[in-house]
This record gives structure tokens, sequence and C-alpha cells, in this order.
């Protein structure tokens, strides 16, 4: 009987001549999908986008409803029948007006995913602890200036996100949710890291970036467990030795802070893959950098380094390597070690040579040298077959060695700023090179018109003076060749005809 008045409802809702308006409300339209629901036993409900500011109190009928998707509203609330829905698993309500939650949110124990960001909320009843089977936790932009004691109870819980929330603190509840696996705590407004952290101990993703953090407490050290730790753009000062408790650490991110040394213990992160440490003020690194073998990616740009220790060169699996923005005067020789290397950025730094190791690096993708003092590049920088981009914009060169003729694969070439140069001819052997970038630079023996043409005609018209120098070179060759060969017959039939002037004259006698 109930189904059928259900129907008959759903039907004067779907019929617009039995409404006063052509065009359903918001409220008419959810609650038409609501009915529909209802009818079918659907276990899934879509009412995103719809502009609601309340939603009908007969969502509490649909008891077989698993997931429920109210995005992009604008609630205000949720009822009180919200509580009935005891099958859901999944309850996404984001970029709502909500201020707070129903107590009845805490019947929903079987809820595993609770989605709430960018919702208003100034707070979280207690109830909130009853979903004990809560596995994921989204409540990023909100106005929380705290957390309920009772957040402790949601011991299944695995992720929890609490970005660009207002948050001073956390309960010491915090450490009871032993199975938490991802923090984060963006834009947070801690000064310091609450040490309930350190009690989160299978903790495996910890993201504390653009917060006021000077420092990290030494409860750091119980995160064994942690193999990602991100504090970009943090106020951090100093690292404490405890660091080096993190073995498992596999990204440590600690860009844009104010660092002016890292402790040796940095050197117990052997599984570390990346290290981010680029704007901040470090003026050298430990020697134990070079324990750090497995590490792919390590970024120093824009910091006070003058120079890198020659550990550097025992990162045999590195194959990124940023550095610009600091003071180097030169690279170790043993950069050459890093084998694996793909890209070397060292812009703006006030380099006046390279290394002739630089030539070990021939799976080199990547140079980046604008804005340094070089006033010549090694010959064996034609080692480099690998190589796809060059920049050396913004030095002192006057010549590039033949040997760069070697690097068939280059594509781009960046010269400007460079006052006058000289292009080798064997720059004509690069056909794959599609950028030649000589902005304000004099190229010397190419003239003008051929260097406005482009690239194309500034390599065309290397080849033929390369092509012009060969049968230059070979005819001078061959003309050599000849006048050798005339004076060694001329010498050959001189001494035969002294010989033989000398034979007549004893014949004589």
């Amino acid at each position: 009987m109930r189904k059928m008045l259900l129907i008959i409802w759903l039907l004067l809702l779907s019929y617009p001549g039995l409404t006063q308006d052509e065009i359903q409300t918001p409220y008419e339209i959810a609650l038409k999908h609501i009915l529909q629901a209802e009818i079918s036993g659907a276990t899934e409900l879509n009412l995103l986008g719809l502009e609601l500011e309340q939603l009908p109190p007969e969502i509490g009928n649909l008891t077989t409803l698993q997931k429920l998707n109210l995005t992009s509203n604008q609630l205000t609330s949720l009822p009180p029948e919200i509580g009935n829905l005891s099958n859901l698993q999944v309850l996404a309500a984001p970029q709502n007006q909500l201020t707070s939650l129903p107590p009845e949110i805490g019947d929903l124990t079987n809820l595993r995913t609770l989605s709430l960001p960018y919702s208003s909320l100034t707070s979280l009843p207690p109830e909130i602890g009853n979903l004990t089977n809560l596995q994921v936790l989204y409540l990023e932009g909100n106005r929380l200036t705290s957390l309920p004691p009772e957040i402790g109870n949601l011991t299944n819980l695995q992720q929890l996100y609490l970005d660009g929330n207002e948050l001073i603190s956390l309960p010491p509840e915090i450490s009871n949710l032993n199975r938490l696996q991802t923090l984060s705590l963006n834009n947070a407004q801690f000064t310091s890291l609450p040490p309930e952290i350190g009690g989160i101990t299978n903790l495996q993703e910890l993201f504390l970036n653009d917060t006021q953090l000077s420092s990290l407490s030494p409860e750091i050290a119980n995160l064994t467990n942690l193999q990602a730790l991100s504090m970009f753009f943090a106020q951090l000062t100093s690292l404490p030795p405890e660091i080096g408790n993190l073995t498992n650490l596999q990204q440590l991110h600690l860009s844009g802070n104010e660092l002016i040394n890292l402790p040796p213990e940095i050197g117990n992160l052997t599984n570390l893959d990346v290290l981010s440490l680029g704007y901040n003020q470090l003026t050298s690194l430990p020697p134990e950098i070079g324990n750090l073998t497995n590490l792919d990616a390590l970024s120093l740009n824009d910091n006070q380094l003058t120079s890198l220790p020659p550990e550097i060169g025992n990162l045999t699996n590195l194959q990124e390597l940023y550095i610009r923005e600091n003071q180097l005067t030169r690279l170790p020789p043993e950069i050459g070690n890093l084998t694996n290397l793909e890209a070397l950025s060292a812009d703006n730094n006030e380099l006046t040579s390279l290394p002739s190791q630089i030539g070990n690096l021939t799976n080199l993708q990547l140079l980046g040298l604008n804005k340094n003092q070089l006033a010549s590049l090694p010959s064996e920088i034609g080692n480099l077959i690998n190589l796809k981009a060059i920049t050396l914009s913004s030095n002192q060169l006057t010549s590039l060695p033949p040997e760069i003729g070697n690097l068939t694969n280059l594509e781009v070439l960046s010269l400007d700023d460079n006052e006058s140069i000289s292009l080798p001819f064997e720059i004509g052997n690069l056909t794959n090179l599609r950028q030649l970038n000589l902005y304000t630079t004099q190229l010397e023996g190419i003239p003008y018109q051929v260097v406005n043409k482009g690239t194309p005609a500034i390599l065309d018209y290397l080849r033929n003076q390369a092509e012009w120098h060969f049968r230059h070179l070979a005819l001078n060759s061959l003309i050599g060749v000849s006048m050798l060969i005339v004076l060694i017959l001329g010498l050959r039939w001189r001494a035969h005809h002294r010989h033989s002037k000398s034979k007549r004259k004893n014949d004589a006698f």
C-alpha cells in the first residue's frame, strides 16, 4: 500500500500541470529523487549541485542506501532523519554551508567514508566517535578550532584530512588512531608539532605544509613507519637529530623554510628517494648526504651553497639534481660519478668552468647553465650524446668546442646574452636542433642575413661552410701530397743522375 502511495505522489510531482509552477524547486527535485530511490530500493543517491537549502526528511526512509552524494548544495543543516540510514557506507557533502552536524550522525555506524570539506563546519559533535568503522574522514577547508576527544574512538580510521582549518592543537586521544596511515594538517595554525602525533606509530604520510612550525618535536622519532613527510613553506629553522630515526622515509619535502644547516643524522635516511630542500638558507651540506644512495631526486634550488661536498658523487642512483640560484663557483669532479643523471639544473650560480668529468654523464638529457660565468666548455661535453637541451645564456662564452657537434639528439641550444660567439662548423651536424636561441648574442663569421632567417638557415650555412672547408682542406691536402710526390721524384731523379755520372767517371779511368 505504501509503495502505491509513493508512486502516486511521485506522479503528482512529475506532472507539471498539477503543480503551481512548471519549473520544480530544488526541494521538489530532491524529493522526487528520494521517492524514486525508495520505490526502487536504491543503494546510491546522487543529489549533487541542486542548490538545495534543506534536505527532505524523507531521506530517512532510504534504509537500503549505501552511498549518498550531497556535494555542492547550500545546505545549512542535515535532518535528524539522516541517522536512519543504517546501511550507509559513503556520505559526501562537501561545498555546503553546514556549521554543525546533528547528533544522529553517530548512528551511521557502518559508515566507511565521510567527506565534508569546505562546508563551514565550526565543530564536530561528540557522537562522531560512534563511527567506529570509519576509514576515511575529509574535513578540509572548514573552520574547526579543535577536535572532540571522541575522535580517538575511530580506531579503524586510515586517512584523516584536516587541511585549512584553524586548529591550534590536537586532543591527546589522537594517539589512539593506531591504524591511521595518512594525516594531513596543511595550513594549520600550529606553532609547534603537537606531541600527540608521536603516538600515531603506524603513520605513513604526514603533511604539514604552509604551517607556522619553527621546529619539530623529538616525538617525531616515534614515527618509524613514516614514508612521506611534507613541510613545504613552514617556518622551520632546524631539524632535530631524531629525524634520523625515520629510516623508512622515502620522501622528505622541506622546501621554503629557513633551514641554515642539516644534522648529520640526515644520512640515516637511506631509503630516501626524493629530498626537497629548495628555498632555504643552507650554506653547506653535511658529508653524510652521500649516504643517501637510493636518492632519485635532490632539489637544492635557491639556497646559499658555495660548494657541494665530494660525497655528492656517492648518489649514483640520482636522476635529477637541481642546484639553481646558489653561489657555486665550481662543481666537484665527483659529479662525474652520477652516471644515471638525466637532469642537471645549475642556473644562476657563479661557475667559471666545468670539470672534464661532466663528460661521464652520458644519460643526461637536460643541462641548465644559464647565468653563470663560463668562458669555455670542456671538450668532454661532446660525450653527452643523449642531451636534448643545454642552456648557456648569460655567460661569457666566445666559442664552443667542435665536439658539440656530437650531440646529435640536441633539440634546444640557448646562447642568449653572450655578447659575441663563434660557432664551430660541427654545429651543422645537429640535425635534430629545432631551437637555437641567440637573443643579444652576436655570431662571428655568419652574415646577419643568415642569422635573421633563424635556426634552419644558420645550420644550413654552417653545413655549407663545413663542406667548403672540407673540400678546401681536401684540395690543399691533395696539392700538398702532389708537391711531396714531385719533390720525392725530383730527389730520386737527382740521386739517380748523380749516381750515373759518377759511374761514367769511374768507367773512364
